[in-house]
């Protein structure tokens, strides 16, 4: 199977969400004091670069 940049920021972005809504679920439910602020920022900045490397899909 031959995977071309498109196949691979599609993967990318689809790992990307998938850690940052497990990083958004352990600041709520695991990590409920100031860390948990923490977690949860981190994971949406894993949706932003996710929507980074949605949006580059087809233009590379």
């Amino acid at each position: 199977m031959m995977m071309n940049k498109n196949t691979v920021l599609g993967y990318a972005t689809l790992i990307m969400i998938i850690v940052g809504i497990v990083l958004i679920l352990l600041g709520a439910y695991r990590y409920e004091d100031v860390a948990g602020w923490g977690f949860a920022a981190v994971g949406i900045g894993f949706f932003a670069i996710a929507w980074v490397f949605n949006a580059l899909k087809g233009r590379v």
